[in-house]
């Protein structure tokens, strides 16, 4: 992670809409988060404004999401930061940022799902309705929505990392489950979207089921494969497997294959990240760790199932 030099303020914000979005510069402007690549800004009730902060590759992200989650989010049956307006680079500011709609809710890995089959269902729903034939000129992901065989190497890194932590005891398991994964037939269909980075902290919760869904930077055409492995790693135990029943069209065994895969993907990044988050490293968020954990440990108990 490489912090933008110059310090995201309100004041800040509220220049760059005077100087580029004027009818929206006296509306008031609160924090609401700093994510892993982008700054969250509340612009009174009804909008946000997300500045790259972290990552270089944020910018292209941002622009990603404003030239496609328009046409897509009026299908979702969940709500979506919508782009509504783009921030060119400037003297002020020199990247671009976007203007989007504000989606109320807590992030899953603060206020974790606890009605677990209305959150499946309304995670299948979700899913069902994205999961649409991408067309050609769709985004490619950054090391997603391809073959699992593209991470071998990652994964191999990230779990012998991981087992040094002491943030693994049965690493065998959690290998067995990606090996596994990787012999499962590779997905033939046609490329679908796919939001790319589902996870606790981008999905949001109330009242214990799932309100909304954000940051759609990674957003991407590939294998739903993909997208499937939340339901281990946001569901409580018994989750995954409501999920999949309301998943449609349903899934064969060779993509759940892959998608506990993918999951096995997730769990090492989101280990690492909490990890550091609970020994104070940059970029650590230690509400990361817990939902990790009790994903490798619901994959490991139905490996083979």
């Amino acid at each position: 992670m490489t912090h933008t030099k110059i310090e995201i303020t309100a004041e800040l914000i509220r220049d760059l809409l005077r100087d580029q979005h004027p009818d929206l510069a006296d509306l008031p402007v609160e924090l609401g988060a700093r994510g892993w690549d982008n700054q969250l800004w509340r612009l009174g009730d009804e909008l946000a404004v997300r500045l790259p902060w972290a990552t270089e590759s944020a910018d292209v992200l941002l622009r990603k999401e404003h030239t496609w989650v328009p046409a897509l989010a009026p299908h979702l049956p969940l709500p979506v930061p919508v782009p509504q307006r783009l921030g060119e680079p400037s003297e002020l500011f020199p990247r671009p940022w976007i203007v989007t709609t504000w989606v109320p809710g807590e992030p899953a890995d603060r206020a974790p799902v606890t009605r677990t089959e209305d959150a499946a269902e309304t995670l299948a729903a979700f899913l069902t309705a994205l999961h649409r034939s991408a067309p050609d000129a769709a985004p490619a992901g950054r090391g997603r929505g391809g073959p699992l065989a593209e991470a071998s190497g990652w994964v191999a890194e990230q779990l012998a990392s991981a087992t040094g932590l002491g943030l693994i005891s049965d690493p065998d398991a959690v290998r067995a489950v990606w090996e596994d994964a990787l012999a499962a037939p590779v997905w033939t269909g046609p490329a679908r979207w796919l939001h790319g980075d589902l996870h606790p902290a981008n999905v949001l919760t109330e009242d214990g089921t799932i309100c909304g869904v954000i940051d759609f930077g990674d957003l991407c055409a590939g294998d739903p494969a993909h997208d499937l492995a939340a339901a281990w790693i946001l569901l409580p135990d018994g989750g995954a497997e409501h999920f999949h029943r309301a998943y449609q069209p349903a899934a064969d065994a060779a993509m759940l294959r892959r998608a506990r895969g993918c999951a096995v993907i997730k769990a090492l990044m989101l280990l690492h990240v909490g990890d550091a988050g609970v020994h104070g490293r940059p970029g650590g968020k230690a509400t990361w760790g817990p939902p990790a954990h009790d994903a490798l440990r619901r994959l490991i108990a139905t490996a083979g199932g």
